[in-house]
């Protein structure tokens, strides 16, 4: 088995924000955890755009991936609306979790609350091909369930 090279990813965070940082409660997590720089109450049944003070540099061929915690998705029913939310890698603004309140009652995210994952994924380069027709398959257009009950 290879040694997988280390990439690096540039990153800084907004004055005030250092403890902030993105981070991985375990060594061998797949994410980082993304905190909040400010607090926000999560109205149910709409979507709120909470700030992390954190702004990256992604090598070229890398995206980041915004994704929910499931902890807050289990107890509080909580999720990130467009997940998963795809950073790319000449965005250099700050990165900010578009958060869904799903359950019934408001729920406040706190100024240094962990409210989501990052994960940092490497890009194949892609040609797309346009065609008139394409291979046949066992599938062929089934989809949405088409396999068994939804």
């Amino acid at each position: 088995m290879s040694e997988q090279k280390t990439v690096k990813v540039k990153f800084k965070m907004m004055e005030g924000c250092q403890d902030f940082a993105p981070k991985k409660a375990h060594h061998d997590d797949a994410a980082f955890d993304i905190m909040a720089r400010q607090s926000v109450e999560l109205i149910p049944g709409k979507s709120h755009l909470v700030p992390t003070g954190l702004f990256i540099e992604l090598p070229i061929h890398y995206e980041a991936q915004i994704r929910p915690r499931s902890g807050l998705a289990l107890k509080h029913t909580l999720t990130v609306t467009n997940t998963p939310g795809t950073i790319d890698s000449g965005y250099r603004g700050e990165v900010c979790v578009i958060m869904l309140n799903a359950g019934k009652e408001n729920y406040t995210i706190n100024r240094g609350d962990r409210i989501a994952q990052m994960v940092i994924n490497k890009l194949p380069e892609v040609d797309l091909i346009q065609v008139d027709e394409l291979s046949e398959t066992k599938r062929g257009a089934g989809g949405f369930g088409s396999t068994g009950k939804a």
